[in-house]
């Protein structure tokens, strides 16, 4: 064999050694790093489930907010079907978002059930109560996501005991456009949600985020959001999340036997 055939395999060889070793150490960083970002997930949920509930502060450690969930905070595993709770999964290790990309644990949804966009639901999902020392309920915590503008928006609405006073609203995951559709994360638009109302008085759904600003001496004021300036399709996609979530498809039967006791 020549010296520039010889040259040339060990080159070769050298190349594909050193693209072995790399490869062996990004699979081996990536499989130890695998807990840590399981974790970070699971503490950045954590955190904005409090958030949505109004308890603790941001500035919170990763213990403290760990340490706050486990004493306020109850996880419970919710029938979609049947508007119920269930024990047919653990609800602290269960993933509701898994759960609607198999067909097994979830149902496709048709164009005009699907107005949030999301191709499938879970048949299950979980719930989150603030609870008083007596175990009474005092807030809950709906997960909930639909899309937007350019991406699917996961949040968290939180209601007050009555079910129908909202405590808190917010996403925690989105793509939607700095500036734009992006305002949905800002404190001032969010700080808007508490203290409306879901219901009105004939117990249907009336929560709207609306085109422009709130006029107060509306009769549907207790049920209205201001709009987002310059974007109006993710405020849509906002209004359509709320409606299925809320509504006869999403946990609206299960606030109903919540309300009534019979859940």
């Amino acid at each position: 064999m020549s010296s520039q055939k010889e040259s040339t395999v060990r080159t070769l060889v050298v190349a594909l050694l050193v693209c072995l070793v790399c490869s062996v150490f990004v699979a081996g960083a990536a499989v130890a790093l695998r807990p840590i970002q399981v974790e970070n997930s699971l503490l950045d949920k954590q955190r904005n489930i409090l958030a949505i509930a109004g308890l603790g502060e941001a500035s919170m450690s990763g213990s403290e907010v760990k340490t706050l969930f486990n004493e306020r905070i109850v996880a419970r595993l919710v029938d979609l079907e049947t508007g119920k709770f269930s024990d047919e999964f653990d609800a602290q290790t269960f993933d509701p978002l898994a759960a609607a990309k198999d067909p097994a644990l979830s149902e496709n949804l048709s164009g005009a059930e699907d107005v949030a966009s999301i191709n499938r639901r879970e048949n299950y999902s979980v719930v989150y109560m603030v609870e008083n020392d007596e175990q009474q309920m005092e807030t809950l915590i709906l997960p909930v996501r639909g899309y937007g503008l350019w991406s699917t928006l996961h949040g968290f609405m939180a209601l007050q005991g009555d079910l129908n006073t909202v405590q808190g609203f917010g996403f925690y995951q989105h793509a939607e456009t700095p500036g734009l559709g992006g305002e949905v994360d800002n404190p001032n638009w969010r700080g808007l949600w508490p203290g409306k109302e879901i219901f009105n008085d004939e117990g249907q759904l009336a929560i709207r985020v609306i085109k422009g600003s709130v006029d107060s001496a509306s009769p549907n004021a207790d049920h209205q959001i201001d709009g987002l300036a310059g974007a109006t399709l993710t405020a849509n996609g906002v209004n359509n999340l709320l409606q299925y979530w809320l509504g006869e498809n999403g946990f609206g039967p299960f606030i109903d036997n919540l309300r009534s006791g019979e859940a």
